[in-house]
């Protein structure tokens, strides 16, 4: 069993500037990865569970709406979470 307590400090701690930088959309992004990569395994799975693959949907949209903010922000910073993440685009 893991405790998703020690993987969001981890997260942030390696993306963000800090453990406790929950608010950097880099921490963010990297966490909505994390959760959008466990739900898709899931639903590897279990492929009838729509209230999951709705769940998915929204986390995709939320990390792409962060991204969008990210580029509009500062490009480099968007291009380095891309590449740390391994997203296309």
């Amino acid at each position: 069993m893991y405790n998703s307590n020690v993987i969001k400090l981890d997260i942030f701690k390696k993306y963000g500037k800090s453990e406790k930088d929950t608010g950097s959309p880099e921490g963010q992004i990297a966490l909505f990865t994390h959760r959008i990569d466990h739900l898709s395994e899931h639903l590897k799975l279990n492929r009838k569970d729509f209230n999951t693959e709705r769940s998915l949907v929204r986390l995709v949209g939320k990390r792409r709406s962060l991204l969008d903010y990210l580029k509009s922000k500062d490009i480099e910073r968007y291009r380095n979470i891309l590449k740390k993440l391994g997203l296309r685009k």
